[in-house]
């Protein structure tokens, strides 16, 4: 056979083989053996365990100074000692993003005191305050997670405030990280009267078997806990990656209902029942399952998708629960009912009686910025009205405990003069602030001063406005990350740099409106193109609350009259 024309066969088409399958990218997570560290940050975890940097700030920077530090303990490690560095002052917020992490640094540092469930003594809250004043310009913020943070630290000085902090019980030792943070509880765990049961037991067995362990030194982000038996749900368990939620067992009584993957920042979800009931002796075996698991199929390889949320939303909880029973628990988790919902405000503002007959009392301050001569005096006037217990709450408020009906008013008026106003306003109590620009290197605009100068704008303009059986919650943000939770707000405020009516670059925010937890669990509206310039909140929260007043049906809450307003009402 004569073999093909030559111009024939160049036109016939090639045999191709079938292209082989794609091999699925992984995400870093450790149980499928990605082990190699996949970003800058993996791999410093994976060089050296964070918490080995203690002794370095103890026997080589705080002795050799702020230039002595190196750049990876700095930006990284210091974190699960509670330390960040904080931003440098006259830097404007527009600036924000387009700097190196480097050109932000200021040499001092905040200091977040970890203050496991909100629990303090009036000794340990006297510390704080001392530490404050002799080592922090006096500076103190109560934080939404029950938290104290103190500014202005310099690493000279971090060895002695150790010292300080642990002679009475308090640390900052993953106060921050990739670890397990805080654990949130209920600040009248113990105490209040219609407790369905005390998660005290269950928060200590697991900050003293696993905080300050390399067992979960190393998780693919931070991980939030939060712990209560309050029918209030007074610890946000909607937005935390773990909670236990107090219910009640048909069969087997009081217990917990386990909650994963809640987060807010820029991609929020809400948290998601496993179906289970916990008893109070194995809550911390499953909430360290629930890290375990965590630790090892968490996605370790873009940062922004680190969270358990992600982890839970891509599996479902089905899966979830079948892998924790599985493989790290190794039983089956008694099925139980859900939590029951809480109807009212889930603070603990005012005045309340305790199961033993005395009283507890809950001030709020504006946004938690407070000062370490106010903690002095706060513990001070604790004990002379007869009080060695004290908390800290996730609204940014403080509670003294154990208060005689004798010592109440007495008590009341001291904290007033304090700052800490036990019957505030709506507007003082509902507000809360993040940080912001004037110490956070990740803020657009300034947060804490203007939540104080808005509140007192409000208490004037509002003040024909009768009180309302549903409070409006303010919360303002600097950033995206949304520390001050301004997507679950009634008014949420996030702050960026917006154009004004005269084409000035001014300080602003974006609104977001109606969100909420509980019975309006969501994350509200946002409306196109609605921002509002700083120094025009007064202005745009006076108009949209009279709108509400004005329109709402009888019993109607905030977010349920966002959801059906007309847009033109809301702007």
């Amino acid at each position: 056979m004569a073999p093909p024309d030559s111009a024939t066969a160049a036109t016939r088409p090639a045999t191709r083989r079938p292209a082989a399958p794609k091999r699925p990218r992984g995400e870093g997570q450790w149980a499928l053996g990605y082990r190699e560290p996949l970003n800058a940050n993996e791999r410093s975890k994976r060089d050296d365990d964070a918490l080995h940097v203690r002794a370095r700030i103890e026997n080589i920077y705080s002795k050799g100074g702020f230039d002595s530090i190196d750049p990876g303990d700095l930006r990284g490690r210091f974190r699960w000692m509670g330390l960040y560095t904080q931003r440098k002052p006259g830097i404007d917020g527009g600036r924000t993003g387009a700097l190196e992490p480097e050109e932000l640094d200021d040499r001092y540092f905040m200091m977040r005191v970890r203050i496991d469930s909100g629990a303090l003594t009036s000794q340990q809250l006297r510390v704080i305050g001392e530490v404050s004043r002799d080592h922090a310009r006096d500076t103190a913020d109560i934080t939404d997670r029950q938290n104290v943070q103190l500014h202005w630290i310099q690493i000279e000085d971090v060895p002695a405030i150790w010292e300080k902090l642990e002679a009475v019980g308090l640390y900052t030792t993953e106060a921050c990280g990739d670890c397990p943070r805080v654990v949130l509880g209920s600040p009248v765990a113990g105490i209040a009267a219609d407790e369905i049961i005390d998660g005290t037991p269950a928060i200590q067995q697991i900050v003293d078997r696993y905080i300050g362990s390399e067992e979960f030194s190393n998780l693919p982000r931070k991980f939030k806990t939060a712990i209560s038996g309050s029918p209030r749900h007074d610890v946000v368990h909607e937005i935390n990656d773990i909670a236990f939620v107090g219910v009640r067992h048909p069969e087997h009584g009081p217990g917990f209902d386990l909650w994963v993957g809640g987060g807010l920042s820029t991609n929020p979800k809400l948290g998601q029942r496993l179906g289970v009931w916990v008893p109070l002796d194995e809550v911390a075996d499953a909430w360290a399952g629930v890290v375990g698991l965590f630790r090892d199929y968490g996605y370790r390889r873009l940062r922004h998708r680190a969270r358990i949320k992600f982890l839970v939303a891509d599996w479902g909880v089905e899966k979830f629960r079948e892998v924790l029973e599985s493989e790290y628990l190794k039983r089956t988790l008694v099925d139980g009912p859900a939590p029951e919902a809480w109807t009212g405000a889930r603070d603990h503002i005012g005045v309340h009686r305790q199961t033993d007959g005395r009283n507890y009392v809950g001030a709020a301050a504006i946004a938690g910025r407070v000062s370490g001569s106010t903690l002095i005096k706060v513990a001070d006037a604790a004990e002379q009205f007869g009080s060695l217990r004290l908390r800290t709450t996730v609204q940014q408020q403080l509670l003294v405990l154990d208060v005689a009906d004798d010592k109440v008013d007495g008590l009341v008026d001291q904290l007033k003069t304090l700052g800490l106003h036990a019957d505030p306003t709506p507007w003082r109590r509902f507000t809360m602030a993040c940080t912001g620009i004037e110490f956070c290197k990740l803020a657009i605009v300034e947060t804490k001063g203007r939540a104080a100068t808005l509140v007192a704008e409000l208490e004037q303009r509002l003040a024909d406005i009768p009180d309302l059986d549903s409070p409006i919650a303010i919360h303002l943000n600097g950033c995206p990350n949304a520390c001050a939770r301004t997507q679950t707000a009634d008014i949420g405020l996030k702050g960026q740099i917006m154009t004004d009516a005269d084409g000035n670059q001014v300080p602003g925010f974006q609104v977001h409106l109606g969100g909420g937890l509980g019975l309006d669990a969501g994350f509200g509206r946002k409306l196109r193109g609605l921002k509002v310039a700083s120094k025009d909140l007064g202005d745009y929260v006076d108009r949209v609350v009279r709108q509400f007043t004005k329109q709402r049906d009888s019993g109607e809450r905030f977010a349920q009259w966002v959801a059906r307003a007309d847009e033109a009402d809301l702007q």
